[in-house]
This record gives structure tokens, sequence and C-alpha cells, in this order.
């Protein structure tokens, strides 16, 4: 049976793996980054706040992290790297893109911390998911000046990050690493082994 310690230390090859897919998922934001932000703003458009439904894809790195690595950090370590990735590759969005990565991996974290670290299910993924949209949330309250925006605004704008969270980042991402699981990538780790 192993202990606590042993279940929360990162052992080699869980950093390499973390990097790849912090690498991994920088890239998928990098490419989103157009298109994502083209539907982001013709979203906005048609109802100021839906532009929110466009985000979930770049809050995927946590919740992929999270299952597959399942030690604490994984989430915040892969969403940030990602944002790294991203930023170095160029967007719009610049130095602003690490500190989204800090806080949507931040929100990610807590929910596998919610859990132990122990549960891996579709619902965790989505609760982490959502997490990450709060994260997303609450640092543009300040970084984007939502604070100064409508109360209308700002709760469509949370009930579609919510969502995006939950359907993009915690199905899409739980499915992702499903998928890896099968080619057998990720034998060496619980989530080839057992099912998330």
């Amino acid at each position: 049976m192993s202990t606590p310690r042993a279940r929360s230390s990162w052992r080699v090859i869980d950093i390499i793996i973390a990097s790849v897919l912090g690498v991994a998922c920088g890239l998928l934001f990098w490419a989103w980054n157009s298109i994502g932000y083209a539907w982001f703003t013709a979203m906005d458009a048609l109802t100021p706040g839906f532009g929110g439904l466009a985000v979930g894809v770049w809050l995927m790195g946590g919740v992929i992290g999270g299952l597959v690595i399942r030690k604490p950090g994984a989430a915040l370590f892969v969403e940030l790297l990602a944002a790294v990735v991203s930023a170095l590759l160029g967007n719009q969005w610049g130095i602003e893109t690490l500190y989204a990565g800090i806080a949507q991996g931040l929100g990610a974290e807590l929910a596998f911390a919610a859990f132990a670290y122990r549960r891996f299910t579709l619902p965790v993924a989505m609760l982490a998911g959502a997490g990450a949209a709060v994260g997303a949330f609450v640092l543009e309250l300040f970084t984007s000046a939502n604070l100064a925006k409508s109360l209308a605004f700002n709760s469509i704008y949370l009930t579609c990050l919510l969502i995006s969270g939950a359907v993009l980042a915690g199905v899409l991402g739980h499915w992702l690493v499903r998928a890896l699981a099968g080619t057998g990538a990720l034998d060496r780790f619980a989530a080839g082994r057992k099912p998330v």
C-alpha cells in the first residue's frame, strides 16, 4: 500500500509527461487563439457575455494534466506551461497569458484537491473545467476590466464560462485522456491502467 507522500511525490516520468502535455496543450492553445477568439468575438456581438462559450479549449490543459498525472500541482503545471508555450509562439495577450495560466490552473487544481487526488471520473473532470473557468472569470474581472461591466454581462459571461469549462475542457479533456490511454501511451500511469 502506498503512503500519502509516495502518492503525491512526482517521479521523473511524471515531470516528462507533464511537460509533453503542457507543450502539446500550448500548441493547441496557440492554434485555437485565432479560431477561438473569432468565435468569442462573434458570440459576444450576438449577446454580450456569450463569448465565454469559446473559452473552454483554453482551460483544457489543467484538466488533462490532473487526469493523467493525478498528483498535486499537475493541473497548475500543465496549464501554466501551455500558457507559456502559447505566449512564446505569439498571441494577442502577451504576458497576460501567463496570468491566465496560473488562474486557470489553480481553478482546476482546486477541483482535484477537493477529492484528495483520488477521483478522476467524468464529473470530476467537468468540475475541474468549471474550476478553471472560475479562475479565468476572477482574473478577467481585473485584467479585462469586467468589474466595471454590468451585472447582467458578468452573470451571462460566468454562466457561459462554466458551461464551456465543464463541456469543452471537462468532457472533451476526459475523452482525450481516455483516447490517449487506449493507445497504450499512458500504461505507466494510473490513467492508463484504471479508466478515468
